[in-house]
């Protein structure tokens, strides 16, 4: 059984116990108090398969009291004044530094994540700790002045941001740590109670966070964080005294929310199938590194990952023979070991899916250049070569290491088949003109010139069209979606105030 290494700080005593022998017990954050459970679900390290900490399994009760004492905590952490949030943040941020192996560590036994990969996942989350000034600034406020008009002469009013009141957070298995990160931090900085769910996969290092946020000084049941199966996320999403629900995950999973969490605000980040286009005028070093990156990194489980790489005919060989080249000095196997760049997948089941995308792909006519193999959690960085686009990988997201190249015949073709994206695109050219075009034409939240999208730690905002979601993440845009607008009306014209002189018509 592997489990995280250094042994546990005992500032994570009240989440996590070692025992003696078997698994690792964890704990949930309910009401203040970190409460085990007789009904647990086992979660297993992708490295080798097997269970190495018992989770709790929330039960509707526990759904219930996460949710009732996040609605009563509401006014904890909205009566504290913004910049001593500001500050709670910060001590997190220098925790965070403070136990960064800890949770570096954390990261490569319960997601599989190559040394490198972790170190970059950790840093990401001190960063966004820290970049919370820059998030304040989308909460000023505004001053109008009622003499524009007619009907609101002799008035003034300010338009302020509220919180919402109570943040249902569900977070994915592929950034356990920063994700959950990005949805707490603009949700209490505007002042706000949550309740958070993390993937069944990866929810010790959520909990672990959620621990250091207390230690850092956030009130007694501000932050909740529960773990089970679908059935609690469905009581979350349900709940009427949920005011938002902030979800990162798959299409399905995020239509289902739709369906089921009645009349509340809904933030949502979905999936999608991101497409690289490489015409003929690129410098194809540079897109075949990029594309090859973009498609590899995190062992392709990114919503932002390149999932397809429409390249035109004419470029088509060139680009190929490079990528087939470049994934050589991807190394891919165990994350413990120091080279490895490319570690498992989530579980065997999506390393199951994925094989069954690239042999779909061959089974119609798609040429395996490198990989095509899998075992057990591990799928070897794979490059087809001439995917139809009748293959289910040329539609569906692969988040698995696989380059695919769809060669297009031209630029006009390419652009049709990149409209099946919707979060995030990317095109490789020199000529200002068609990147422009490609740009405003391809109907998708963001894309990016001359290099592969990434997120990173949402400086520049993000957000999917269609079914690859609805609201903006980043700083400043998050924290939008976790506070509504109340404007006030002052009537100023008892106080002799107001601007209520009419010039008189002759």
């Amino acid at each position: 059984m592997i489990t995280p290494s250094p042994s546990i700080d005992p500032m994570f005593a009240p989440v996590l116990e070692a025992r003696s022998a078997g698994p690792w017990q964890a704990r949930n954050l309910i009401g203040g108090r970190w409460r085990a459970s007789t009904q647990t679900f086992s979660v297993r390290s992708p490295i080798d398969g097997e269970a190495w900490v018992d989770v709790p399994k929330a039960t509707v009760s526990d759904v219930d009291a996460a949710i009732a004492a996040a609605h009563e905590a509401q006014s904890r952490i909205r009566d504290i004044p913004a910049v001593e949030r500001i500050a709670l943040f910060e001590r997190a941020a220098a925790l965070l530094e403070r136990h960064q192996e800890f949770f570096r560590e954390l990261l490569l036994v319960e997601a599989g994540k190559p040394r490198g990969e972790a170190h970059g996942e950790v840093a990401a989350t001190i960063e966004r700790l820290r970049m919370t000034m820059q998030e304040v600034k989308k909460i000023t406020g505004e001053y109008i002045p009622g003499d524009w008009a007619a009907d609101t002469m002799g008035k003034v009013a300010l338009v302020i941001h509220e919180p919402l009141g109570t943040v249902g957070a569900i977070t994915s298995f592929n950034y356990p740590l920063y994700i959950p990160a990005a949805k707490l931090i603009p949700a209490l900085l505007a002042g706000n109670s949550v309740v958070v769910k993390p993937a069944s996969a990866v929810p010790v290092t959520l909990l672990c966070f959620v621990r250091l946020l207390e230690e850092a000084g956030f009130p007694p049941s501000v932050v909740n964080a529960i773990t089970g199966s679908g059935d609690v996320g469905d009581r979350l999403v349900g709940d009427s005294r949920i005011d938002v629900i902030s979800f990162t995950g798959s299409t399905p999973v995020g239509k289902h929310i739709a369906t089921t969490a009645g009349l509340k605000r809904l933030h949502l980040e979905l999936g999608g199938k991101g497409a690289a286009i490489v015409l003929e005028d690129a410098d194809l070093d540079l897109a075949a590194r990029k594309c090859v990156e973009g498609s590899l990194k995190n062992a392709g489980q990114r919503c932002d990952a390149v999932s397809a790489v429409l390249v035109v005919e004419r470029v088509a060989d060139l680009l190929v023979e490079r990528m087939r080249r470049l994934i050589e000095h991807w190394p891919a196997g165990d994350p413990r070991q120091p080279d490895t760049k490319v570690g498992p997948v989530i579980n065997r089941e999506a390393a199951i899916r994925i094989q069954s995308l690239i042999d779909d792909a061959q089974a119609k006519g798609a040429r395996v250049l490198a990989g095509g193999t899998s075992r057990e959690c591990y799928v070897q960085p794979t490059l087809l070569d001439r995917v139809p686009l009748s293959a289910r990988i040329a539609s569906e997201e692969t988040f698995g290491p696989v380059v695919t190249v769809i060669r297009m015949n031209d630029e006009a073709e390419a652009l049709e088949a990149g409209q099946r994206s919707g979060l995030d695109a990317s095109v490789f050219t020199h000529d200002f003109y068609r990147m422009w075009k490609i740009a405003k034409r391809l109907n998708v939240g963001s894309i990016t010139i001359n290099d592969f999208p990434r997120h990173g730690t949402g400086y520049f905002p993000f957000g999917g069209v269609g079914e690859s979601g609805m609201g903006q993440e980043g700083i400043g845009y998050s924290i939008e979606a976790m506070t509504r607008r109340k404007t006030v009306v002052f009537n100023l014209e008892p106080g002799g105030l107001g601007k209520t002189h009419r010039i008189e018509r002759m």
